[in-house]
């Protein structure tokens, strides 16, 4: 079986790799930056916090929507939530609902998300459609 893919990406473990040394436990500092990555291009900002603590089990990440709106978002087992209105801030009287993924999240703070995301879908669609011919 042939596969295609970078050399340098055969050498690296893959995320089920890394979790499988834990033991099966998400390291959500790893996840956290993985849902940086995948969504930055959506965004204004998005970053791990490096000042607040982030473990095994929680990690906080900051974003700063097109709108200009800033979050400080809690990523757990349960899920991504908005633990604050700013940048580093935790409320945790704030009590607001766990979203599945990081596109669910955005989604529903973010008109301008959805616009990126939908341009960018078919962007990816208009080149598949061109290599396909």
């Amino acid at each position: 079986m042939e596969v295609d893919c970078p050399p340098e990406e055969l050498s690296k473990p893959s995320y089920e790799d890394r979790c499988a040394d834990l033991g099966g436990v998400k390291d959500m500092r790893l996840e956290a930056e993985a849902v940086v990555n995948d969504v930055l291009f959506a965004v204004t900002d998005m970053h791990v916090s490096q000042t607040l603590t982030n473990a095994l089990d929680v990690a906080y990440i900051n974003v700063e929507t097109r709108e200009g709106n800033r979050y400080c978002l809690e990523l757990t087992e349960a899920g991504l939530r908005v633990v604050g209105y700013a940048f580093d801030q935790v409320d945790e009287a704030l009590g607001t609902q766990y979203h599945e993924t990081v596109y669910s999240l955005l989604d529903s703070l973010s008109p301008g998300y959805r616009e990126a995301f939908g341009n960018a879908l078919l962007k990816r669609l208009e080149r598949l459609k061109q290599n396909g011919q």
